[in-house]
């Protein structure tokens, strides 16, 4: 006989629980100031990807209009409770956006974290 209470379920995958961690206190909430760039698994191949944490002194109208123009993709920008503004554009641009805002001089290598698989 199996005891149901001694078998642990593992819990579902969440690619954004780091930044639940962030707005709790855990990870240095506002005072962070890394760009966070993750990408998220929508249906089949299709992904989207999330710039997050930008300085609110920066144009977001300007950065994205520079992102889709250089990475032909589509994008837009998403107006969220608790992470502010975040830039979504389609596919897998994490390594694009990094050395776009790296060679632009907005932000420094090591302010930039990538997250997803």
């Amino acid at each position: 006989m199996v005891d149901i209470e001694a078998i642990q379920i593992p819990a579902s995958f969440d690619p954004f629980s780091e930044a639940e961690d962030l707005l709790a206190g855990r990870g240095g909430g506002a005072t962070d100031n890394n760009v966070h760039i993750r990408v998220q698994q929508r249906n089949g191949k299709k992904c989207l990807t999330t710039v997050q944490g930008l300085k609110t002194v920066h144009s977001y109208d300007k950065i994205l209009k520079a992102l889709k123009k250089q990475f032909c993709c589509n994008g837009n920008i998403v107006q969220d409770k608790e992470l502010g503004r975040v830039i979504q554009l389609q596919g897998d641009q994490r390594k694009n956006v990094s050395t776009f805002l790296i060679q632009s001089g907005l932000m420094k290598k090591d302010q930039i974290k990538l997250h997803g698989f």
